[in-house]
């Protein structure tokens, strides 16, 4: 017998195949293609096919975050209907469910006709928070077991109010108390997993901190009895075996359906045992967008296109982006901006922000909607910090270690923000003070210029700053920030500030004041 096992991560919201830079498009990926994929694939196999949805989901897209904001349900729903007509067997969460706040991932938990599997994230009873931790299907009298977990870092990014009662458990743990019960109860055990690894697969050197964001690695060496193995949520495209485990990794988008066979058969004992497998992915890019898909969400494509096509003000002058990489080395009109928006809305005069990719363009003459969700691309709200200067000298080097020197001495960038995730979104650049960072010196030591209105900031000054929530609570591995150092928040998500400011300023000036440099010295 042939077992198949289908699954896709971190779709983030995108449906059709558009990344909303422009109306009209056929990208290599989405929703609406994984679906041609799917069907095809369950029409020409002859054996039992699983399919599993490993969560972030509902957050990402411009369209996602327009239904977010639909005050109808039956509206805002609509992108778990998608799934619904895909037909799962089963669900994640991933950590970027959570964004929109917990009445909302509620809502979206109830419209889904699949399954809900999560082991590891608790309510304040001890009790899985949402849905079952496993479920056991029988398919052509097999018993086939699929334990949920993700990624237990999430309350060091996420807001403290959208995680309020909850309990994250390491997921290793958790799955060295649900795997060997689940081998007694069924034949076969898929581990679904919204996390990804933390070593390289081939010789298990760390890849980033061990901080337990990422726990592959150590769950295939500690956890025995796992047959198959899905993760996300680094967004990597893997398919191979660890310790003999079949694994995949889909990419995100919906640019890969993730397939794993298990060819199965009965011992001695009348047991079922694996015999062999094999596992690859399957890319969408050249699929046909489902048509039942397509259809069903044409209308509120078309609301979203329209609103992205809102225009909120105009630029005197140029904020398009270029060259990204250069414009984390010197200052960009675009950034500046946003640093403008940040203070404005939080009352200071110390912002950081960052270019969350090298995707956005940046804004042209005239700005709509479409630009401003295209490059703002995540739904962060904003918190102020009161931080010492040692502290916040501490994120600027946190920041500083983003940079590398190339071997003909220009600046480069550190290839752990590139690989085997890149983390251009951990790089913060900053408003308000001067700065700068010589990228020759040892991470650590590399800001040799430091100063707050025209004086050198000391260790001991204090400060109120103006970032991103994610930030705010350490997200991207910065320790020197916490809850604890919140003293304010501003309760609107960027989006709606960035719209708020053009309203007030319908033409904005594109400038920059250069207050950081960054330089390979002597």
């Amino acid at each position: 017998m042939k077992l198949t096992i289908l699954a896709t991560s971190d779709m983030h919201g995108y449906i059709m195949p558009t990344n909303f830079g422009s109306r009209n498009q056929n990208q290599p990926f989405g929703a609406a293609k994984v679906a041609t994929v799917i069907k095809e694939i369950r029409k020409k196999t002859a054996g039992p096919v699983i399919t599993i949805e490993n969560g972030d989901f509902i957050q990402g897209s411009p369209l996602s975050y327009f239904l977010a904001k639909q005050e109808d349900i039956a509206t805002s729903r609509q992108l778990i209907d998608c799934l619904n007509l895909i037909g799962y067997d089963a669900g994640l969460l991933g950590n970027h469910e959570f964004n929109y706040g917990a009445t909302y991932l509620r809502k979206m938990e109830a419209a889904a006709k699949h399954p809900l599997i999560c082991a590891n994230i608790l309510d304040e009873t001890g009790n899985p928070a949402f849905g079952k931790p496993y479920i056991i299907l029988e398919k052509d009298g097999l018993k086939i077991a699929i334990l949920g977990l993700t990624t237990p870092y999430i309350p060091h990014w996420e807001h403290p109010e959208n995680i309020k009662n909850l309990t994250f458990k390491s997921v290793v743990e958790t799955a060295k108390k649900y795997v060997p019960k689940l081998r007694e109860q069924a034949d076969i055990v898929i581990v679904s997993y919204h996390g990804g690894f933390e070593r390289d697969l081939d010789n298990g050197k760390p890849t980033e901190t061990l901080t337990g964001e990422n726990e592959g690695y150590q769950l295939l060496q500690e956890v025995k009895g796992i047959d198959a193995l899905v993760t996300g949520h680094q967004h990597r495209q893997i398919s191979q075996k660890i310790n003999g485990v079949p694994v995949v990794q889909p990419g995100f988008r919906g640019e890969y359906v993730g397939q794993i066979e298990l060819n199965i058969e009965k011992n001695k004992a009348g047991s079922y045992v694996v015999r062999a497998s094999t596992e690859k992915l399957l890319a969408t890019g050249n699929c046909l967008p489902d048509k039942e898909i397509s259809h069903f969400l044409l209308p509120i494509s078309e609301a979203c296109e329209t609103w992205l096509d809102e225009p909120l003000g105009k630029v005197k002058g140029s904020m398009r982006i270029e060259d990204p990489n250069q414009a984390r080395i010197a200052e960009h009109p675009y950034i500046e901006f946003i640093q403008k928006v940040q203070m404005a809305a939080a009352n200071v005069d110390v912002s950081g922000t960052a270019l969350f990719n090298n995707d956005g363009q940046g804004f042209g003459f005239t700005i709509t909607m479409r630009d401003v969700v295209t490059n703002y691309i995540y739904p962060n709200t904003l918190a102020v910090l009161n931080v010492t200067g040692g502290e916040l000298r501490q994120a600027l080097e946190r920041s500083a270690s983003f940079f590398a020197v190339t071997v003909n001495q220009q600046i480069g960038i550190n290839p752990e923000f590139i690989q085997p995730k890149p983390q251009y979104y951990n790089y913060d650049m900053y408003e308000g003070i001067d700065y700068t960072i010589d990228v020759s010196k040892p991470i650590g030591e590399r800001i040799v210029s430091f100063r707050y209105h025209n004086e050198d900031v000391s260790a001991s000054d204090t400060l109120e700053i103006v970032v991103n929530q994610y930030r705010a609570v350490g997200g991207g591995d910065y320790a020197m920030f916490d809850a604890s150092k919140i003293i304010r928040e501003v309760q609107v998500d960027m989006t709606e500030l960035i719209a708020n400011y053009l309203a007030e300023n319908p033409v904005i000036e594109a400038t920059c004041n250069h207050n950081f440099h960054v330089i390979v010295g002597n």
